[in-house]
């Protein structure tokens, strides 16, 4: 068993595929990692702490050579100066405001209705909170991440990733055929739907959200902010598709 990892990192937002992305990724054979773990990397600490967390539920793969992580929040950050990160691939990828709020505002609504995330204030801030982040970060950190759009989950399966697979630099393709893990459907690591079961990409993935209302004037700011935050990404990004 190979004792040392390199990291790949997905930066985005709830509610956009993250799960489905990271169930794929982490269906390859040379990497570990496929839920969010809800924890900073600041220090080499907090790297060997993936690893103990990770190994408590799932095995680590005995050919594996990377370890997947996804940070969705502004509680969990980067520091991409360690030197063990020097060679980490970073992923930044957005989804459109109106489905991702709507979709958070839903889930959100399943579990409590008093939550902050079901009303439609609460969840738009947190994603233009988390839009600003990402894009501070992109420029603290120009050509260090690739981005891309994470709606080509659905729209463009195979271009996309393709595209991974080459950013990734690993030999074998990821397969839109994922396999099912501990931690797979559990609240609080992913997506608990039943479409995170099914293994593999369907054509109707798509949540529907037309149940959830959503004011104009907060999604004309979501909108405005989208457009902003995605175009900084785009020009501050090693490549992108």
């Amino acid at each position: 068993m190979k004792h040392s990892y390199s990291r790949i990192f997905l930066l985005s937002h709830m509610r956009a595929y993250s799960s489905l992305l990271g169930h794929i990724i982490g269906s390859h054979p040379r990497i570990n990692g496929y839920y969010e773990m809800h924890q900073s990397y600041l220090s080499d600490a907090d790297l060997a702490q993936q690893i103990t967390d990770y190994s408590q539920h799932d095995s680590l793969k005995p050919d594996s050579y990377y370890q997947f992580d996804k940070l969705l929040h502004n509680d969990y950050r980067l520091n991409l100066s360690l030197p063990a990160l020097q060679d980490a691939v970073i992923f930044i990828a957005l989804r459109q405001p109106e489905p991702t709020i709507k979709s958070i505002i839903k889930l959100f609504r399943q579990k409590s209705s008093d939550d902050l995330y079901a009303q439609p204030a609460g969840a738009t801030d947190y994603y233009l909170e988390r839009l600003q982040t990402l894009t501070d970060f992109a420029q603290q950190h120009p050509q260090r991440y690739y981005y891309f759009d994470t709606e080509k989950v659905c729209t463009d399966t195979d271009g996309l990733l393709s595209q991974l697979q080459q950013w990734i630099g690993v030999t074998e393709p990821l397969s839109r055929e994922y396999g099912s893990f501990a931690k797979t459907g559990v609240a609080g690591a992913g997506d608990t739907s039943p479409l995170i079961h099914t293994g593999k990409i369907l054509p109707d993935f798509q949540e529907a959200v037309d149940d959830v209302e959503l004011d104009a004037t907060l999604l004309q700011q979501a909108e405005q902010a989208y457009q902003s935050s995605r175009a900084l990404l785009l020009h501050y990004a090693k490549q992108h598709c």
